[in-house]
């Protein structure tokens, strides 16, 4: 059910992004990120509060796959947010902010999933974690495709273009290992609070996302690794973060989408 703050959160992101578009296509002066950081926050404000409230009620979390996407992406779209503040990074919204927008509508879709109760704090705090990691690596793989398109107009001497959109290609690498750093670490915490809070994460109807977490935790350090020692960039750095995210893509999104709505009665 789309409700009044869907709404608002809605036509707020279709605004700012619409704002950046039309500044892309020479239509308007560019936006100030003061202006985008406010229509921004106001929208990140209602989606917040209707992805707490679609998934939390009653004492039971609502996990299924649209509504935890949703949290997830109001996730990402205050990271984005944070970050035009520090970077050059407005064109990004223009992906992101639909997105998000889209998944509040897919949000409101009846959930095949059951509710389940969550008493334990500690629980409340590896999924909260785990859904801040998925944002954080999310931007990231974002932030490689476009690193490895920059690279490869810059290779190809096409000077116009998408290179007219970006920040220099040493910021664009900074960009994107500060991200991996910073979800490297949630994702460490994540497993960490797993094993610590969840009984037995190789269960059977846990085994599957257990295992792509752990491979997808080794990738990304493979990478960081790969990094500092032999100097990894630009597209080899962008190779290993979309094999990583696919990776941890599987680990949660994968089985949810086979159990919800391929094995559902």
């Amino acid at each position: 059910m789309i409700t009044v703050t869907n709404v608002i959160a809605i036509c707020l992101y279709l605004l700012a992004a619409a704002m950046q578009v039309g500044y892309l296509l020479n239509q308007t002066k560019q936006p100030r990120p003061s202006i985008l950081f406010g229509i921004g926050i106001v929208a990140v404000l209602a989606h917040g509060y209707s992805a707490v409230h679609t998934i939390y009620a009653d004492q039971q979390m609502d996990l299924g796959f649209f509504r935890v996407s949703s949290l997830i992406f109001c996730c990402i779209s205050v990271i984005s947010l944070i970050s035009i503040l520090r970077r050059p990074t407005s064109n990004l919204l223009v992906a992101l902010f639909p997105l998000a927008a889209l998944s509040i509508v897919a949000s409101s879709v009846p959930s095949p999933a059951q509710a389940i109760s969550i008493e334990s704090p500690g629980i409340l705090g590896h999924i909260l974690i785990s859904i801040l990691a998925y944002s954080l690596m999310t931007i990231a793989t974002i932030q490689a495709i476009a690193l490895a398109l920059q690279e490869r107009h810059l290779k190809h001497h096409h000077m116009g273009g998408i290179l007219k959109l970006l920040p220099a290609l040493q910021t664009m690498e900074q960009i994107l290992f500060e991200l991996i750093w910073i979800g490297m670490a949630l994702l460490t915490l994540s497993l960490m609070t797993g094993f610590m809070f969840i009984d037995d994460l190789f269960a059977q109807h846990l085994a599957h996302k257990t295992f792509f977490s752990l491979l997808a935790w080794l990738i990304f350090a493979t990478l960081l690794w790969g990094r500092h020692q032999l100097g990894w960039r630009s597209q080899t750095a962008a190779r290993w973060t979309f094999v990583g995210f696919t990776t941890l893509i599987l680990a949660y999104f994968g089985s949810k989408f086979v159990l919800e709505f391929l094995l559902a009665p």
